[in-house]
């Protein structure tokens, strides 16, 4: 794709930028920046590791209840949460409140510095921390939450270094699984990495026979950073997923959407669900 291509697609998003669907999703957008700016200060002391073990089930809610006593495993397999670039865990506060209220009971963050410049080198750190996780856990696998780059570095874990022995789901929330023309703005070396003609696109667009991990793609029709939007769809041949759209919610309001929070609980609540979307 060339800079032209980039900039038609930038047009695209321009035109459609005045719908009143746009701007209420610009609005909510908007809101949470503003709250999610005011706990950034917050995250930035590191990873969050709740841990919520049950022996009986007094005092849990009904939703809880339900999870534990129809599938204990589900309740049981770790998840972990990986932010977005130039972002902390506080992105995740609302998810992780509910995912433990809706009965799961580990629940991880992975953090890395915004000044992170490889996909692949942090996609090891992360593998370090996965193995760490199932250790002191006991877990064969566990599932992985990734937002934006999260997303795209828990996938090439999964996919290139063997994660798929470790991820049962790994769910992505507008992540730039085929690039984003936006990413040929900033000439920083991690965004590089992001563009459609990249050397880490084309390694992701490699076969991948085998791979045993359930893949979710939401992506937004109004996300703001990946151009054009689809292009936070996962499209391989070898991969089991599953692509969900999302409307009218911006591309850092997706971890905070009601509708998607819901949807991930559903999923992560049944391991047996392999779904596949062409």
């Amino acid at each position: 794709m060339s800079i032209f291509d980039a900039l038609d697609g930038l047009r695209y998003g321009a035109r459609s930028a005045l719908s009143p669907r746009v701007l209420q999703g610009a609005a909510v957008e908007l809101g949470w920046i503003t709250t999610h700016l005011a706990m950034y200060p917050l995250g930035l002391v590191g990873g969050s590791r709740y841990s919520a073990d049950r022996l009986n089930l007094a005092g849990l809610t009904p939703a809880q209840r339900s999870l534990l006593v129809g599938d204990v495993s589900a309740a049981g397999t770790p998840i972990l949460l990986a932010h977005g670039i130039i972002d902390n865990h506080t992105i995740f506060a609302l998810m992780r409140r509910n995912l433990l209220r809706r009965g799961f009971t580990r629940i991880h963050t992975f953090s890395y510095s915004p000044l992170t410049l490889d996909v692949r080198s942090t996609a090891e750190r992360l593998g370090a921390e996965i193995e760490q996780i199932c250790e002191e856990s006991g877990s064969e696998q566990l599932h992985v939450v990734g937002h934006s780059l999260g997303g795209l570095i828990a996938r090439y874990y999964v996919q290139r270094l063997g994660g798929d022995q470790r991820v049962h789901t790994c769910v992505t929330l507008g992540t730039p699984h085929q690039g984003t023309g936006a990413a040929r703005l900033l000439p920083w070396p991690l965004v590089k990495q992001l563009r459609p003609d990249s050397d880490l696109m084309a390694e992701l667009a490699e076969p991948a026979p085998g791979c045993r991990t359930r893949f979710v793609a939401f992506y937004s029709d109004v996300d703001q950073l990946i151009v054009p939007q689809r292009r936070a769809r996962i499209r391989h041949p070898d991969l089991l997923a599953q692509n969900i759209r999302v409307n009218g919610v911006g591309h850092l309001s997706l971890p905070f959407d009601g509708q998607v929070v819901h949807q991930i609980s559903g999923v992560l609540s049944h391991l047996d669900e392999q779904d596949t979307v062409a």
